[in-house]
């Protein structure tokens, strides 16, 4: 059976189709981002969290490999149920276009936080010099704690959040998205329509992500129950944080310095414990010529950072702003090579 989207504007070719649907869905999370009092797919997923977990644990109780297992379980459930959600709605899409192509729009906007992202960050901005208020934007989008921090440090925990939330909120479900698209437009082509596609991939990567925020932690019960959820997040999130480490130089116009910035991103983010935020932090800091990291303050104590792009100046207004840019116009880059790649493919042979 011959498949494929209804026509949409200026294309040709479920390649093209599907890689207009993207686009439209980065410039719809730039205009509106989260809608507040509107429920999100990410909280419907850290809900079905909360549940699993309180199940999981008066079952396994205080044993490690019951707890890794049942966590292996909730992991497995969570992001195989997210991906068979996408599917339905690009299932939707397919047979009653009318609704299903606005729901899978919204459905993959609601996938990438480059909106929400930016207008915190801007926030905590505008709250300055007044100290208490920019506190309390600030706890909103960062780990630490914030209470007494300065302004210098409060300008470095957003640059910080800017740079390490870009991959995880942006890049990282942008690049899951990019390749569903392909396959689905493959799919597409080849008249199977039952290929799994973009939103399916990118809400099983927001379930990857979400399980980490909410379970991966190195203390309790969650040092077994969150492993699962930990690891997957951490390698789906490792190919897209060393192509935005490589594409960052062309986004700051220094292609000739692509090389000599990934490895210096490899080199600086090699110290943190984790394998993606530190090279994701020290890649916007060589980009935005800005240093990162130190002593932070979290509830169970004080953690050392690794300091990163040492030989540059701290943070400053202007720097978390250079960051964001960088974001913007990365997001801009990627979206241009995608559409191209999507044309040249469409091309007869």
């Amino acid at each position: 059976m011959n498949v494929s989207l209804p026509p949409l504007p200026a294309a040709s070719g479920p390649g093209l189709q599907v890689w207009l649907l993207v686009a439209l869905a980065c410039g719809l999370d730039r205009l509106v981002g989260d809608p507040h009092g509107l429920l999100h797919p990410v909280q419907v997923m850290g809900w079905c969290i909360a549940r699993l977990r309180g199940g999981a644990e008066a079952w396994a109780g205080d044993r490690p490999p019951a707890l890794r297992a049942v966590g292996g379980g909730i992991t497995l459930l969570l992001v195989l149920g997210s991906a068979l959600a996408g599917w339905s709605l690009e299932r939707l899409a397919l047979v009653a276009p009318v609704l299903g192509l606005p729901l899978l729009l919204i459905g993959l906007a609601s996938a990438l936080a480059g909106g929400s992202l930016r207008e915190a960050v801007h926030q905590v901005l505008e709250a300055l010099p007044d100290l208490q208020e920019a506190r309390q934007r600030l706890a909103w989008i960062v780990g630490r704690d914030v209470s007494g921090l300065s302004e210098p440090e409060i300008l470095r925990a957003a640059a910080e959040t800017a740079s390490e939330n870009a991959v995880d909120g942006l890049f990282a479900p942008l690049f899951w998205m990019l390749v569903g698209g392909a396959w689905w437009a493959w799919g597409l082509r080849a008249g199977v329509d039952a290929v799994p596609g973009p939103l399916a991939l990118a809400w099983s990567f927001k379930a990857a992500s979400t399980l980490d925020s909410m379970l991966g932690y190195r203390r309790g019960r969650l040092r077994w129950l969150g492993t699962a959820g930990a690891r997957l997040d951490d390698a789906l999130t490792w190919l897209p944080c060393r192509l935005v480490a490589l594409s960052l130089p062309w986004a700051a116009g220094r292609p000739w310095a692509c090389g000599r910035w990934f490895q210096a991103a490899l080199r600086d983010g090699a110290a943190d414990p984790s394998p993606n935020a530190g090279v994701s932090q020290a890649a916007y800091a060589h980009a935005a010529a800005v240093r990162l990291g130190g002593v932070n303050r979290y509830a169970d104590g004080l953690r050392r950072k690794p300091v990163l792009a040492a030989g540059r100046p701290p943070a400053d207004q202007e720097a978390v702003k250079r960051i964001m840019g960088l974001s913007d116009r990365l997001e801009v880059l990627w979206l241009v090579l995608a559409g191209a790649l999507a044309l040249l493919l469409s091309r007869p042979s």
